[in-house]
């Protein structure tokens, strides 16, 4: 019967596409990943890789596997989380998260957790929420701290509200531009740093744009990142519609100034996203219960 070691590998080859990039996962040889996966293919009596020079696509029978592995897992780590004897946390999670959360507070939360259970290993993953939803759903990461996601998730997967952040105007205290003394004014009058709008906070700032009817705007820099934004507005370079972060006090910021939007209601929301079954729902349980908490 094969090991629990080695359907993790098989489940990282199937995540990976290669023995390599598996063998980097499990801190193993390509060659020794190849002969375990060999040795499984052995035991069931069928092939489940197309192998390449480079690369080891699952074939039907392997896609087939992918769920009962990955549902076998799921049970033997539930079989070894009811066995303990304490109630600590331990071992590896891999967690995707927005850097604009690890600004705030969800970065508190997990050096709370780090404190208490000390044996916790986290990997943490910057990145954008459309990407990390993909990563989650195909196994490669535990979790992921996102933003709402704007449409229908697929059913294996589940988002979990953790905190809630208003979306603001912010401006510079040096512009190298003349500007308004009125908010909208401000917004249709000076250049304007757009958050991507294929992002799903990028979705909120259109819908705040809307809601204000400020949707001719001048737009200088279009960019991904609320880091990226904050610095150029920072730099006196534009103003920009962006999640006021929670947990970061802007307003002892000398080169920064939050201005709130009249009627606007727009908020983003941040939470937790992962499988409906996998095999840290501990951690990810920790994790919405410090939110419960504050």
């Amino acid at each position: 019967m094969p090991s629990i070691r080695t359907l993790r590998i098989f489940l990282a080859v199937a995540r990976g596409g290669s023995f390599a990039a598996a063998g980097e996962e499990a801190g193993l040889t390509a060659a020794a990943v190849g002969q375990q996966m060999r040795a499984l293919e052995g035991e069931l009596g069928r092939s489940l890789f197309d192998r390449g020079p480079r690369s080891a696509a699952l074939n039907a029978a392997g896609r087939a596997l992918v769920a009962p592995v990955e549902d076998l897992l799921v049970r033997y780590a539930a079989i070894a989380e009811e066995s303990r004897d304490d109630d600590d946390l331990a071992g590896t999670v891999r967690v995707g998260a927005l850097v604009s959360a690890l600004m705030g507070e969800f970065a508190d939360a997990l050096w709370a957790l780090k404190r208490e259970h000390p044996r916790l290993d986290v990997k943490l993953y910057a990145g954008l929420s459309a990407g990390f939803a993909q990563q989650v759903e195909r196994g490669e990461l535990d979790a992921a701290v996102v933003t709402q996601p704007p449409m229908r998730l697929p059913a294996g997967l589940v988002w979990s509200p953790l905190y809630t952040e208003p979306m603001v105007l912010v401006v510079p205290r040096r512009p190298h531009f003349a500007l308004a003394a009125q908010p909208l004014e401000m917004l249709r009058r000076s250049p304007f740093l757009r958050f991507d709008p294929g992002t799903w906070t990028g979705d909120l700032v259109d819908r705040v744009l809307a809601q204000c009817g400020a949707t001719n705007v001048h737009e200088a820099l279009e960019l991904n990142s609320v880091e990226a934004i904050l610095a150029l507005v920072r730099q006196g370079f534009g103003v920009s519609i962006v999640p006021q972060l929670r947990n970061v006090d802007w307003s002892r910021d000398r080169a920064l100034r939050v201005v709130r939007l009249a009627r606007v209601t727009v908020q983003r929301h941040v939470g937790l996203l992962e499988r409906r079954q996998h095999q840290r729902k501990r951690f990810t349980a920790a994790i919405r219960q410090y939110f419960e908490l504050r």
